[in-house]
């Protein structure tokens, strides 16, 4: 990371979260509280627990479902002495848990042994107070799969999300090996920046490693407005063009209405891609991460363009569709 200073620049060197004295249970607060730094705004997430103690004693740092009804097991290590200190590897670790976690057959199993208890301990983050723990988890829990199409898949798979400022080698063997094996596995690596008195988070998706063909749609939008001719099964979730093509593209243009799938709630697009929200600035993630009550949201199937009537998700792939038949 470098500091700008007119045509200068000075490096920023990497810190660790121990030489910042932050512990392991502070960013594992810091991603309870902002999963979506390592979502992207194509994934919707939940959390639903912290700090799962399953009939063998093992803890597990936080537990999310995703927008395809997975239960989500986020693992969280401050940095590699962490790893190396361990007497059982991270990611066996994490697989043990998991593990644990395909034995939850339904949303009622869900809320009694997670969910229910991470309501009761965060109660003050949550509204409908009149409802009790568990009638608000199922309730959330139910609408969260319902918005998302997945009634009928909850749990069908469990993923692992390995979170750290840095990783050995052992370790990204490991994840790289169960990945080949179809294990669905990730590692992110969470690392802090120390600049005078601020500290700043750069994260980078380790692995599964993104191909190549993984670009090709937003680089060759960038350069001509029409995405590199390709199958639809090419077309990954990282490699959508985001609202600022849009923008260029003309599908949308700033002071269209936003409404929130669903709801009532709209907003008012502008030009650098956020929206305005009385009177206020706020990005399209946090605006409907707020009205939707999630931890992370799929912008662009829940945001509606109120003049077409269709979900940004829809607009953007009947623009991709077009030009693939040019």
């Amino acid at each position: 990371m470098y500091k700008l200073k007119g045509t200068q620049v000075d490096k920023v060197d990497e810190s660790t979260f121990q030489e910042i004295d932050l512990k392991e249970r502070d960013v594992e607060e810091i991603l309870r509280n902002n999963i979506d730094m390592i979502c992207d705004d194509e994934e919707s997430m939940l959390i639903v627990g912290k700090q799962i103690r399953n009939e063998k004693n093992g803890i597990s740092d936080l537990t999310a479902i995703d927008s395809e009804g997975n239960i989500v097991l986020i693992e969280i290590k401050r940095d590699r002495m962490d790893m190396v200190r361990r007497r059982e590897a991270f990611e066996f670790q994490a697989i043990r848990y998991a593990a644990s976690y395909a034995t939850v057959e339904t949303v009622e199993d869900l809320v009694t042994t997670i969910y229910g208890p991470y309501i009761e301990r965060y109660r003050h983050e949550f509204t409908d107070n009149d409802l009790t723990a568990s009638e608000l988890g199922l309730r959330k829990i139910n609408e969260f799969l319902a918005n998302n199409n997945v009634v009928n898949q909850f749990n069908e798979k469990q993923r692992i999300i390995l979170v750290a400022s840095d990783f050995d080698e052992q370790t990204l063997s490991a994840v790289a090996w169960l990945n080949s094996n179809n294990v669905d596995i990730s590692c992110y690596k969470l690392i802090p920046f120390l600049l005078e008195d601020d500290v700043f988070l750069h994260v980078e998706k380790v692995l599964p490693l993104n191909v190549s063909t993984d670009y090709y749609v937003n680089l060759m939008s960038k350069r001509s407005l029409a995405p590199m001719k390709k199958s639809k099964s090419h077309i990954t979730r990282r490699s959508l063009p985001k609202i600022d093509d849009m923008l260029e593209w003309g599908v949308v243009k700033a002071g269209d209405t936003i409404v929130a799938k669903g709801r009532i709630d709209e907003a008012t697009l502008l030009s650098d891609g956020n929206v305005e929200v009385d009177g206020k600035t706020i990005s399209m993630q946090k605006w409907l991460k707020g009205l939707f009550g999630w931890s992370s949201i799929q912008t662009y199937v829940f945001a509606i363009h109120k003049e077409t009537e269709k979900s940004l998700s829809k607009i953007r792939e009947e623009y991709m569709e077009r030009k693939e038949g040019e």
